[in-house]
């Protein structure tokens, strides 16, 4: 397998596009626009090899009718119409190799912001392209599905070793830390946490990919079970919360109107 990097491709106001490269070939996550991703490949002279799918939503689909056009590429996607131009729709426990990468990913089912959403992670790259899922710091609005549904997507992504690298696809990172400490104003580590993505954002770096560690040490959508927490949220809800899926629904609702 040849080296490669992950670079970040902005489209939108705070899209990332994740772009998987070496000196000739790229893959992309998520093309939301086609241009910033066709503006890339002409600089870098590289051709693009696949595309990866995690959920239908516009922002995430956009560009892929045109990146297809005039190429013959596999593209990666949920079992859901509603992303027509998969070439190959998967579920949870298959994998796919990405071409001219040789990079295996295993798929995840993460339904809850949407409910077809899937994830991909490799264990041997140990990296994870999560969509709308999970987020540094936070996690996708219920458009489709429920906090439970919710709850036990995120923690399939806990279940991952500290050490993943977590590819989110918007740059939410201030505003989310904002709300965590709201939710679990205790937290020492969202302080500290909070003084380095601001500084990251000043001179315009991304402050994702985050880590797993990361988000177990400081998003409030993963730690619905720590006592802070489940006081922050029973305190907003105006009712006594214990269990998790609960609190999670509560915090989300809360972070909706933030």
């Amino acid at each position: 397998m040849t080296a490669y990097q992950i670079v970040p491709l902005r489209a939108f106001s705070d899209n990332y596009i994740w772009t998987l490269r070496d000196a000739t070939h790229a893959i992309v996550v998520d093309p939301g626009d086609a241009m910033p991703v066709q503006a890339y490949l002409a600089a870098e002279k590289l051709e693009l090899a696949a595309i990866i799918i995690t959920h239908h939503h516009n922002d995430h689909i956009g560009g892929v009718k045109a990146l297809v056009a005039g190429r013959s590429i596999p593209v990666y996607g949920p079992h859901d119409p509603r992303v027509p131009d998969a070439t190959q729709r998967l579920r949870e426990g298959e994998s796919i190799t990405l071409p001219h990468f040789g990079i295996q990913l295993s798929v995840l089912e993460v339904p809850g912001h949407t409910s077809s959403h899937i994830a991909y992670y490799s264990t041997d790259e140990n990296i994870l392209f999560c969509g709308d899922t999970l987020f540094a710091a936070g996690c996708g609005r219920l458009f489709e599905g429920t906090p439970a549904q919710m709850h036990d997507s995120l923690g399939k992504f806990m279940r991952l070793p500290d050490t993943t690298r977590v590819y989110c696809t918007h740059e939410y990172t201030l505003s989310n830390i904002r709300f965590a400490r709201a939710a679990d104003p205790a937290n020492s580590v969202l302080q500290d946490w909070e003084a380095r993505a601001k500084a990251m954002r000043e001179v315009d770096v991304p402050t994702v990919p985050t880590t797993i560690a990361l988000e177990r040490a400081t998003n409030p959508f993963v730690r619905c079970s720590e006592s802070g927490v489940i006081a922050s949220a029973s305190q907003h809800a105006g009712k006594p919360l214990s269990d998790p899926v609960g609190v999670l629904g509560a915090i989300r609702e809360w972070k909706n109107n933030f």
